[in-house]
């Protein structure tokens, strides 16, 4: 937590180090960025630096540590929501995007961010963020946090549907699964007939909006 938060004790004598916590987790991000959260790794950030692998150490104390500061780095500063016109709808639907944008940016923080962790103050910020616009909407604090959950969720999987959407493009995937699906439509009469009414060709940001329009509307309803 201090290392995350900045609050650790630093040594007031002896030499004065010769890298920062701040060069190893941005060199870790920009791995993680080029080749994904797998491809970092101590060993790899001190050859980087020309270090050993155990004078890493001295600066963060394993790659746990060092996933939880690349998260917090990569995420960066909360939105600001508060000049935005429109009510509270409109703020956590902005909220989203820019979620999503970050997610899609940098698919390797869908894995780094699943699970209870320990979370710095930027993830921390984005959260209050988003807190913050369902309190002024009038939401019980029970309510605010099962929101939120409901609406980060439905981001989450937004941005992995779009991960995995590039390992295969769409006319790849027809290309496989179309000619299985013209020699046996009987066994499935619904993908196909969704398929051919043009239910598959929806732009990237289209199910974030559905999903959106969907959730933030149910929860208007449960405000009102």
């Amino acid at each position: 937590m201090d290392l995350l938060w900045g609050t650790a004790d630093r040594p007031s004598r002896g030499p004065k180090p010769s890298l920062s916590v701040d060069q190893i987790t941005r060199t870790a991000v920009e791995i993680a960025d080029a080749e994904g959260l797998g491809a970092v790794s101590m060993q790899r950030i001190a050859a980087t630096f020309g270090f050993t692998t155990m004078s890493l150490y001295r600066y963060v104390p394993g790659k746990a540590e060092l996933v939880a500061l690349m998260v917090d780095m990569a995420i960066g500063e909360r939105p600001d929501l508060d000049a935005l016109p429109g009510g509270w709808r409109d703020r956590l639907a902005e909220w989203s995007r820019q979620c999503l944008r970050i997610f899609t940016r940098r698919p390797w923080l869908l894995e780094a961010t699943s699970g209870h962790r320990v979370m710095g103050p930027n993830e921390l910020g984005w959260m209050d963020a988003a807190l913050t616009v369902l309190a002024a909407a009038g939401f019980t604090p029970v309510e605010q946090h099962d929101a939120f959950l409901l609406v980060v969720g439905h981001v989450r999987s937004v941005a992995q549907y779009t991960a995995g959407a590039d390992k295969l493009r769409v006319d790849e995937w027809s290309a496989a699964v179309g000619e299985r699906l013209s020699r046996h439509a009987d066994r499935f009469p619904a993908v196909v007939a969704a398929i051919q009414g043009g239910g598959y060709a929806k732009a990237a940001d289209e199910p974030l909006e559905f999903g959106l329009r969907c959730l933030l509307g149910g929860l208007e309803k449960l405000l009102g």
